[in-house]
C-alpha cells in the first residue's frame, strides 16, 4: 500500500506529514517513559523481520493481485503501540530512501496509512481489550485477524480520501473505494493469519514478550529470551534473503486497484516539489525496487533483503540509545 508521490498534492502531503510527525513525537515521549531494556533488541529484530516480510508479496487467488504484510499490528502486539509505531517509521523510511519503495513526498501518508492504524487502533482498541484476561492461542488468532482486517480497511480508506483531497481525477472516489476495500479485505485476512502465527510462536516461546496481556503467563516459555530473539532474527534473514525470491509478480492491492480504475499502475506528476523529491530518492536509493541498478539478477533481491533488514535493525537499536528509549531508570527507582 506504499503510495507514490503522484497520488497526492503537496498540501495533502504536508498535512499528513504533520499528523504523522505529531504521532511520532508523542510516541517518542511515551517510549522514553518506559523502563524495559529487553525491548531494545526486540525492537531491532522485529523491525528487521517486518522489513523482510514486506518483501514477500503473496498472490490473492482469482484476482491477479497480490498483497504483503503491513506489520503494525504484529509490532504493537509485541512492543506496544508507541514503540511499534516508531519501528514502523524506521521500516518505511529505509524502504523509501534506500529502495525507492513509496514516495518521499508521500512518506507522511504511508506512515499514517500503514503504521498509525495498526499500531494505535489495532493495539489499543482490539488487541489490548481482547488480551485483558490473559492470552490464549485462540484469542491471539482472533485478535490478529480482526485487527489486521479492520486496520487495513482503514488504511485503504485513507488512501482513497487522500487521493480525493488531492483531486486525482483518474481515481474517482466511489469507484476507487469500491475497488480498494474488497481487495484489502482479502489481504487483511492473510496478514491476520501470518501475524497470528508469529504471535502464537512468541506466546509459546516467551509469553511475557506479548504486550498488553492482563494475566501473568501460566507457564515458562519453551525458549530463553536470547534464543527467541535469535530465532526471530534468523527467520528475518531467511525471509529477506531466500523467501523473497519467490514473491508474487502480480501488482499489489493499491496498484491493482489503480489499474482497474485508471488503466495504469503509475500516474505522472512533474515539476517543482515532485522533481525535488524524486531527485533525492534517486540519489539515496542504492537498491531501487530491491534490485541492483540496471540488473534483473536474483542476487539483487537477496542482497536487498539481508542488507535492508540489517539497516533497519541498526537504525531501530541506534534510535533506542540515541533517544533513551526503554531506559527510564528514574521511574524504576521511584517505583
Amino acid at each position: 500500500m506504499h503510495m507514490a508521490d503522484a497520488l497526492i498534492t503537496p498540501a495533502v502531503a504536508a498535512t499528513m506529514g504533520v499528523l504523522s510527525t505529531a504521532a511520532a513525537g508523542w510516541s517518542i515521549h511515551k517510549v522514553r517513559l518506559e523502563n524495559d531494556e529487553k525491548k531494545i533488541p526486540l525492537m531491532g529484530v522485529m523491525g528487521a523481520f517486518v522489513f523482510a516480510a514486506q518483501m514477500i508479496n503473496f498472490t490473492i487467488p482469482g484476482t491477479g493481485s497480490s498483497g504483503h504484510l503491513c506489520g503494525g499490528m504484529m509490532l504493537s502486539a509485541l512492543l506496544g503501540p508507541y514503540a511499534g509505531f516508531l519501528t514502523m517509521i524506521g521500516v518505511l523510511l529505509i524502504q523509501c530512501l534506500f529502495f525507492a519503495d513509496g514516495g518521499l513526498l508521500a512518506f507522511g501518508c504511508n506512515v499514517w496509512n500503514m503504521a498509525f492504524y495498526g499500531c494505535f487502533i489495532g493495539a489499543l482498541l482490539i488487541w489490548k481489550p481482547m488480551m485483558a484476561g490473559g492470552a490464549t492461542k485462540k484469542k491471539i488468532t482472533l485478535a490478529s485477524i480482526l485487527g489486521c482486517v479492520i486496520t487495513l480497511q482503514l488504511g485503504a480508506f485513507s488512501v482513497t480520501l487522500e487521493t480525493l483531497a488531492s483531486g486525482i481525477t483518474e481515481l474517482p472516489f466511489g469507484v476507487f473505494l469500491g475497488t480498494m476495500l474488497p481487495i484489502h479485505l482479502a489481504i487483511g485476512l492473510v496478514e491476520g493469519l501470518i501475524t497470528a502465527a508469529v504471535l502464537c510462536f512468541v506466546h509459546e516461546a516467551r509469553p511475557e514478550l506479548l504486550w498488553g496481556v492482563g494475566a501473568a503467563p501460566a507457564a515458562e516459555g519453551r525458549f530463553s529470551y536470547k534464543k527467541t530473539i535469535g530465532i526471530l532474527a534468523a527467520a528475518a534473514a531467511v525471509i529477506g534473503g531466500i523467501l523473497s525470491l519467490f514473491a508474487s509478480a502480480f501488482p499489489d492491492g493499491l496498484e491493482w486497484s489503480m489499474e482497474k480504475v485508471a488503466g495504469t499502475t503509475e500516474l505522472e506528476a512533474a515539476g517543482g516539489v515532485y522533481d525535488t523529491a524524486s531527485g533525492i530518492q534517486e540519489a539515496t536509493s542504492f537498491l531501487p525496487d530491491y534490485a541492483f541498478k540496471g540488473s534483473e539478477s536474483a542476487a539483487g533481491t537477496t542482497v536487498s533483503g539481508i542488507v535492508g533488514a540489517l539497516i533497519v535493525l541498526v537504525v531501530c537499536v541506534g534510535a533506542c540509545y540515541l533517544f533513551r528509549f526503554f531506559r527510564n531508570r528514574n521511574r524504576k527507582a521511584a517505583a
